[in-house]
């Protein structure tokens, strides 16, 4: 489906065609309708700049204006520039975002019990991966939700909570880059970072790729609104090892190539890595299951190194 203009009408419309995979009953179809409507805020209004410093900056910003002015804030609105001058990720790291990729930050108004709300970066993660592969790009997810291909990377996702100063709420910001059809990267990121348009061998209407994008956001947001809603409605401990496994885990595990590799394991895992382990799953909260000698340790913040 080819999108002309980047607009709340054009991720609606992309959204409304997402479908339960591989199923087509008048009951999944039903849920992949509901699942839509749970998740339909994401992209509803949409700000565009040419340049701007930071988008999480600018949504702190704007949270503080709307919050001082007694207004409620559009949960759902999406800041999206066409160039970063101080895009940052982990731990403050640069953050290359030159005119030609997706550089964009998503603030929502927080409303998920807290066993559903830490897998909003496992559902940043998936959504950027469907997009990618949408365009036959066989890029995978490596926990907790860089994008990768062929150990370089496409896609970064950052995701931060604000707590809002006058009123108490809870906002959760997630901040997207992925490198579209940028693709010359300074000489220390050259053997690091690849594009779509590098994999694809071909450049990509900008416009549609980023609405695809916030239609898959929209898309696995709302399936942890729908998950929290069945869980619930059938009274079920989130704790419970006899649950069915939660949808957007599903997924994730489906994208990921994280199960069963060796790897390095540290809270800032460039500057100081802590331990070797191989990886055996993730746990029903989105931690990282490692094997550490004979101990089984799960970790729930910091990042992986591949060793193998």
């Amino acid at each position: 489906m080819g999108v002309e203009s980047l607009s709340p009408e054009a991720v609606a419309r992309l959204l409304a065609d997402e479908e339960i995979p591989g199923r087509s009953s008048l009951l999944d179809r039903e849920r992949a309708a509901r699942i839509g409507r749970y998740g339909a805020m994401v992209g509803s209004r949409i700000e565009r700049f040419t340049r701007q410093g930071r988008c999480m900056d600018y949504a702190r910003e704007l949270i503080r204006r709307f919050e001082t002015e007694n207004r409620s804030f559009p949960s759902g609105l999406v800041l999206l520039a066409d160039q970063l001058e101080a895009g940052q990720g982990r731990f403050r790291r640069v953050w290359h975002a030159p005119p030609g990729g997706l550089w964009l930050t998503l603030v929502l108004v927080n409303t998920l019990l807290p066993e559903h709300g830490r897998l909003y970066p496992l559902a940043a993660g998936v959504a950027c991966c469907e997009t990618v592969r949408h365009y036959g790009i066989e890029a995978h997810l490596k926990w907790v939700n860089d994008l990768h291909l062929g150990g370089r990377k496409m896609a970064g996702v950052l995701v931060e909570t604000v707590r809002g100063e006058r009123f108490g709420e809870e906002y959760v910001l997630i901040g997207i880059g992925l490198n579209v059809n940028n693709d010359r990267f300074p000489p220390e990121l050259a053997d690091l970072a690849t594009s779509m348009k590098e994999a694809a061998v071909a450049p990509l209407i900008l416009e549609e790729v980023a609405a695809r994008l916030l239609s898959k956001l929209a898309w696995n947001i709302g399936l942890l609104h729908e998950a929290e809603a069945e869980q619930l409605a059938d009274g079920r401990d989130p704790d419970d090892l006899a649950a069915p496994l939660h949808p957007l885990l599903a997924a994730w595990l489906k994208l990921s190539d994280t199960i069963g590799r060796k790897v390095v394991f540290g809270f800032d895992v460039q500057q100081s890595p802590q331990y070797q382990a191989m990886v055996e799953g993730i746990d029903p909260t989105g931690g990282l299951l490692l094997r550490h000698h004979h101990t089984l340790i799960t970790e729930y913040a910091g990042e992986i190194q591949y060793l193998d």
